[in-house]
């Protein structure tokens, strides 16, 4: 794509070695100068570590054909800088026009939301797969199109990324992308002129407050994905919905936030989709679905209240995709699990072990409330705190685990930069008055965990909470291998071989 093309509707630029825009020809746009080569435009980012703009030469020698710069740099070789006011704001816009709008030819499902977000990605997967659409996911765990899967840094890549991702799904067929959009995507612009079909919200409680200000800036992020939808009306395409959770006390917030057509689901209010006579087992659980589109009972193979609320977005989802009911429910009742949302580790051992992705006070107090409806015996938590993030959710987390757990067991989790030390400092808040059985601070995960599955009788229930699917441990900037799957499985064998 010619260069004065790509930066037509930029607004704000000053460009710098003008006389050759005009032959100058982009193959690719790159923010990490390591993985430029020839033509490619170099966007010098500023980051919250390094800055782009000290890797322009870097970049130049490499191959780079342009720069899109927040000031100019001096090099010795002249090409042709574009300075803008904000990077951030302008690489939405080229990279939607360098891969020429993919969003536009796509059914665009974006799920945002505290906890949910990946469990209800995969239902919706699942559902269309079986119904005949090919679909596209882009999330926490990784980005899939079909039955490919890719490696992905965030939980919603940044834009360049991002509008690459969606021009190879419309490339490979795809009927249907559904992306996760976390609320740092939404502030940070990173699904900037994504054309966005229907947007669902899951829920929101506390998390990610060392980003956003407070409780309030949280939720105003997370509203910036309603709000672009439904301002027009094109009645020879898809409408724009925004599907939300009765349930929630902020769904009004929401719903007042969009001028699409909303539909709603919840169990404990009415809603367009609604689900009662819930039933949960450690084997599953069961509900009966009623709307307008139909009634069915639907008998999952996971567990929990919360399971029922993921299940629900995914059937709402789905239904507006015009997938009927009874085919939802034949789906959600094959899938066997989501890789690290209440993932069970089994080697023939007489207590339970289950491992979650639940990060925060809330989505820990929902597995555990889940684990208390069927344990027979004591529940063991072992569970820690990311490092250089909220501070203020460890307490509440600690206060969680307290009152759901006959033992918790106090461990790292991510502590990246922050001392372990510190975090688990911040956690035992909670257990100031508790009685010293009850409790237990191990600094290593690994070890914390051998000590939870040495501690456990006929009956317990071991939660391993945190990470969930995570494959690695991030300690200073350094990732190391780490699954807690992998180490509790270790840990039992060794145990039933004692």
């Amino acid at each position: 794509m010619k260069l004065s093309y790509l930066i037509k509707p930029l607004l704000h630029k000053d460009i710098h070695n003008f006389d050759s825009i005009e032959d100058v020809n982009v193959l690719d746009i790159i923010t990490d100068s390591r993985l430029v080569k020839q033509g490619s435009l170099f966007a010098c980012i500023p980051g919250h570590t390094v800055d782009g703009h000290s890797f322009a030469g870097e970049a130049v020698d490499n191959g780079a054909v342009a720069l899109l710069t927040e000031r100019y740099i001096d090099i010795d070789i002249q090409i042709p800088q574009i300075v803008v006011p904000s990077i951030g704001d302008v690489l939405p816009i080229i990279a939607d026009r360098f891969y020429q709008q993919p969003t536009k030819r796509l059914q665009l499902v974006g799920i945002t939301g505290t906890n949910g977000k990946t469990t209800t990605t995969y239902l919706v997967e699942k559902i269309c797969k079986d119904f005949g659409k090919k679909v596209g996911v882009i999330g926490t765990i990784e980005m899939r199109i079909g039955d490919e899967k890719f490696s992905v840094n965030n939980t919603t890549p940044e834009p360049v990324i991002l509008q690459k991702s969606f021009q190879m799904m419309v490339e490979k067929g795809v009927d249907i992308a559904v992306i996760e959009v976390s609320s740092h995507a939404l502030e940070l612009r990173r699904v900037a002129g994504c054309d966005f079909d229907m947007g669902v919200f899951t829920n929101l409680t506390q998390d990610h407050l060392d980003f956003h200000l407070d409780m309030e800036s949280y939720k105003q992020a997370k509203a910036k994905l309603f709000s672009r939808l439904g301002n027009t009306y094109e009645y020879d395409k898809s409408q724009k919905y925004a599907v939300l959770n009765a349930d929630d006390h902020n769904y009004r917030y929401f719903e007042s936030a969009t001028v699409a057509q909303v539909l709603t689901y919840g169990i404990d209010v009415d809603a367009d989709i609604k689900a009662d006579n819930v039933s949960i087992s450690s084997e599953g659980v069961s509900f009966n679905v009623s709307s307008r589109f139909g009634n069915e009972k639907i008998d999952m193979k996971i567990t929990g209240k919360f399971s029922v609320y993921n299940a629900l977005a995914a059937i709402s989802i789905c239904l507006l995709q015009s997938i009927p009911l009874s085919s939802i429910k034949q789906s959600l009742e094959r899938i066997e699990g989501v890789p690290g949302r209440f993932e069970k580790v089994s080697c023939g051992q007489e207590y339970s072990v289950i491992v979650d992705y639940a990060h925060t006070a809330d989505s820990l107090e929902n597995v555990l409330k889940t684990i208390k409806e069927f344990t027979k015996n004591r529940i063991i938590t072992v569970f820690g705190c990311g490092g250089d993030r909220d501070r203020t959710k460890r307490p509440l987390m600690g206060k969680v685990a307290r009152e759901y757990s006959d033992i918790s067991i106090i461990t790292s989790d991510n502590p990246r930069t922050e001392n372990i030390v510190n975090i688990i400092d911040d956690i035992m808040v909670a257990y100031n008055d508790a009685p010293t059985d009850s409790y237990i601070r191990i600094d290593d995960r690994a070890t914390a965990i051998h000590h939870a599955i040495n501690e456990a009788k006929a009956g317990d229930v071991i939660l391993i909470a945190g990470k969930g699917h995570e494959t690695y441990q991030i300690i200073g900037n350094k990732k190391y291998d780490f699954d807690d799957r992998q180490v509790a499985m270790e840990a039992i064998k060794k145990n039933i071989n004692k």
